[in-house]
């Protein structure tokens, strides 16, 4: 069976997963473990990175196991990772010095404040595609650098490795002799310059990064290096890499100009494939990189193999908004307020009640991302009744999911001129036919679901597969995608403005709160 399989690394902000798919693009095989979350402030969240490897190390052999196979049996690993995520460690130790900065985390709210007066926000958006915000990696790296006892001063000397997750599991991996990114991460620096495909010297001076952290750049689907034999009982090569949400923008196939997906997890991230130049937005979406993949070399060597020098790609590029509280706007109904007792009994839940009776969940809990920016915004329920139940709660919660995508995909076709034919959704939230029907109502068009729910592992797996000729092309790759449910919207035109106007009353009431807290 040598070379028969991939295995997916699927690190993600609650758990790690890892699949191991077989060429007609099955899940043969499967792990899952969730890990801790850290809270120590009100708007900070943590994670152990030491943990996260564990973890992610175990759901792997757990899903050779359940597969059969052995590491000959692997022809490539793909990793994709939770974003933004932030840490830095001991390069001779591989120890990490602090805990991670989780993506949620709004610790440098204040830092994006003062370089937006300084005039800093516009510099930072034309050469990166981002919006000055805490949600991005670069002003967490600063805050390590200054806040972890000798972490600066060790980075001026060459010391410290900084990563984001894929980085970190590629060094863990390899036993630190790989310190390497793709393009779609490093994208969610604030220290890569989107135009020129490459870490930007003035950014870094912008945030007073040492470029002596930074990892080295490889693309998207590429060979960048051999896991260390003893992890899985035989060397096994790392040839994708992507973030989570552009993985899953990959393993959804949306190759072409205009194709658009949704995936709706902790979070819920819209991308849309723009082509091969960036679009400029002018509703505050995010332009950022989907995959680089490797441009053909003149030699006659292969193309797929990185092998030191940072080789060229090519850069498909995604306009992106996000919602930073969706899955865990669910979480919060389990085990904030306790009216669930388990996540997916929210849809009955919330399918009790034929509508909210005019309540809205906000679920600004850690602010509000796309369109608004606004890291100040707090959590907020309106409309509240006597006769409000725990159903109606429930059914606000779904609906707010379903409302701030919407919010999303206008901006997105006010961005691009491009009107969507359909929304190909993934994710756990995604098995949730009540949401799905919700999202299909608001947005207007139809929302289609895979056959193959795991699309952000599947991307991984693609990227790392075709880098190996696992599958012949990307039309190959493409043609193993089937849907499964088509919801078509059933509401007027006029009944969802009237819907989305009333949400956007509500937005507006959680502006600002946590700007004027008095302590």
């Amino acid at each position: 069976m040598k070379n028969e399989y991939i295995l997916a690394l699927d690190q993600g902000t609650t758990s790690s997963r890892a699949i191991v798919f077989d060429r007609a693009g099955k899940a043969c095989g499967m792990g899952q473990r969730e890990f801790r979350q850290f809270y120590p402030h009100p708007g900070w969240v943590e994670h152990d990175a030491g943990e996260i490897w564990r973890s992610q190390l175990e759901v792997a052999r757990e899903a050779l196991r359940n597969a059969g196979a052995t590491a000959a049996d692997i022809a490539a690993i793909g990793i994709t990772n939770q974003r933004e995520t932030t840490l830095i460690w001991d390069r001779a130790t591989g120890r990490p010095l602090a805990h991670a900065i989780v993506w949620q985390d709004r610790r440098t709210a204040e830092t994006c404040d003062r370089l937006r007066q300084e005039g800093r926000g516009e510099f930072l958006q034309a050469r990166t595609g981002l919006v000055l915000d805490a949600y991005f990696a670069g002003t967490k790296l600063a805050w390590l650098l200054d806040n972890v006892p000798g972490a600066r001063a060790a980075a001026e000397r060459g010391e410290v490795a900084f990563g984001t997750i894929d980085t970190w599991l590629i060094w863990q991996l390899t036993g630190g002799k790989v310190h390497s990114t793709d393009p779609s991460n490093a994208s969610r620096t604030l220290l890569f310059d989107i135009h020129k495909q490459d870490w930007s010297d003035e950014l870094l001076e912008c945030l007073n990064i040492p470029r002596s952290v930074l990892p080295s750049i490889a693309p998207s689907s590429a060979v960048v290096a051999q896991t260390q034999p003893q992890w899985f009982g035989g060397a096994i090569r790392i040839a994708g890499v992507a973030g989570d949400q552009q993985a899953a923008t990959f393993g959804q196939a949306c190759f072409k100009p205009g194709m658009a997906k949704n995936t709706y997890g902790t979070g819920c991230f819209m991308l849309m494939n723009v082509g091969d130049k960036p679009v400029t937005s002018r509703n505050r979406l995010l332009s950022t990189v989907g995959w680089g993949l490797p441009r053909p070399v003149d030699d006659g060597a292969d193309a797929q193999v990185f092998a030191g020098a940072q080789p060229a790609w090519t850069p498909t590029f995604m306009l992106e908004g996000g919602v930073f509280m969706a899955g865990a706007a669910v979480q919060w109904l389990r085990d904030g307020l306790g009216i669930i007792q388990r996540s997916e009994d929210v849809e009955a839940l919330a399918g009790s009640v034929a509508g909210t009776e005019d309540v809205f969940l906000v679920p600004a809990f850690a602010g509000l991302g796309a369109p608004h920016w606004d890291p100040y915004a707090r959590g907020t329920m309106v409309g509240l009744t006597r006769g409000t139940s725990r159903a109606h709660v429930a059914r606000a919660t779904l609906e707010s999911i379903a409302l701030q995508s919407a919010e999303l995909l206008i901006a997105m076709k006010a961005d691009c001129g491009i009107e969507l034919s359909e929304l190909r959704v993934d994710g756990g939230a995604a098995r949730n036919d009540l949401l799905m029907q919700m999202q299909a109502d608001l947005l207007g068009v139809p929302v289609v679901r895979p056959r193959v729910s795991e699309s952000t592992a599947r991307g991984a797996a693609g990227l790392a597969g075709l880098a190996v000729g696992f599958w012949d092309d990307m039309d190959a790759f493409a043609a193993q995608w089937q849907a499964e449910r088509r919801f078509e919207p059933a509401w007027s035109a006029d009944r969802r403005e009237a819907r989305l106007r009333r949400w956007g009353q509500a937005v507006a009431l959680c502006k600002g709160w946590a700007a004027g807290a008095g302590g």
